[in-house]
């Protein structure tokens, strides 16, 4: 079955993830973390943008969503465990991504656009209108609980969240490419290629197109729950336009309609920003350099892989191993 066969690769990739953290140290096991739980937000966007051709600027608010989830039930509700605690917050993402879907379901290019740029304009405002809630422009602190008691000194704090962190990933990976293989993935593909020709055949067009707002607020959501439990804060200027744009861009470079692309998007934010945060600190550029250093790295790299390999870096991988002679399989998220 398609599921078992995701699950096996799941657990493979656990393993892995594991084995690399025995021989790394705090520092890359939060890198590590954030890899995660960022492939999990790409992957959510690579199943609403390449799976059923609905663009969206605001997928950065459904991320904040379930970070301020996260935040709040620890808060609030300190004595529930982590698994309850991404349950309640895929709930909330899933109710959002309904309200979401049904808004925008009959919109089409510049106004799908449009319509979810303003959810990412307009939501982490709510951040400074609820100021006793949500902490304002300050946000939320919170601590979360580390290793359990009887792994504690044979497993780091850093490394318990990052296991954390990628068994929920890899296993909503598994679902997600179960869903792009069954019926649900294959009505997404025909609504993406032909509205009309979907309609015609049977599909239904506009229930399809919720599906995939939901699916994708969905791993939003627990992208940033994942997020606060990580980093331990959460604020709204975490979860600003430039995040959904940011997102939608490294989309693009890794390479549209593969998990693959989705994990080089993910390499590319996360590592992207260290190694120019690097640079400007040991050139001493300054902190206004610093902070704006990785987005001209990032816009370079993007354009020149755009410029030379217009199917981002998964099309120079299969373009590669094609020329070798043994293809890469391309599974889509």
């Amino acid at each position: 079955m398609p599921v078992l066969r995701h699950l096996l690769f799941a657990a493979l990739a656990l393993v892995g993830v594991g084995g690399l953290l025995l021989v790394t140290g705090d520092l890359t096991a939060l890198r590590l973390a954030a890899v995660g739980y960022t492939l999990l937000a790409v992957a959510g966007l690579q199943l609403l943008v390449g799976g059923s051709g609905q663009v969206s600027l605001g997928h950065g608010a459904f991320m904040m969503i379930g970070a301020y989830g996260m935040a709040l039930l620890v808060l609030h509700q300190p004595a529930l465990p982590l698994t309850a605690n991404l349950a309640i917050i895929v709930a909330v993402s899933a109710v959002a991504g309904v309200a979401v879907g049904i808004a925008t379901a009959r919109l089409h290019g510049p106004y799908l656009a449009g319509a979810t740029l303003i959810l990412a304009v307009g939501l982490p405002g709510l951040a400074h209108r609820y100021h006793e809630l949500l902490g304002g422009s300050n946000g939320l602190n919170i601590r979360t609980a580390g290793a359990p008691p009887f792994l504690q000194g044979a497993v780091s704090t850093s490394d318990w969240r990052a296991l954390a962190v990628w068994t929920t990933v890899l296993v909503s990976l598994a679902v997600l490419a179960t869903i792009s293989r069954g019926r649900l993935g294959r009505r997404m593909r025909a609504v993406r290629d032909d509205e009309t020709a979907a309609a015609m055949a049977g599909v239904p067009v506009g229930s399809t197109k919720v599906a995939a707002f939901v699916i994708a607020s969905t791993a939003g959501g627990l992208a940033g729950g994942l997020q606060a439990y990580v980093l331990g804060t959460v604020t709204p200027g975490s979860f600003t336009l430039a995040l959904s744009l940011s997102l939608l861009a490294a989309l693009v470079l890794g390479g549209i309609g593969s998990v693959w692309g989705a994990l080089w998007a993910a390499l590319a934010l996360v590592y992207l920003e260290v190694w120019a945060s690097d640079l400007a600190r040991s050139l001493d550029l300054g902190r206004d350099v610093e902070n704006n250093l990785p987005v001209v790295f990032f816009g370079v790299v993007l354009i020149l892989v755009l410029r030379f390999w217009p199917l981002g870096i998964q099309g120079l991988v299969q373009r590669v191993s094609t020329r070798r002679g043994s293809p890469v399989p391309t599974p889509t998220p």
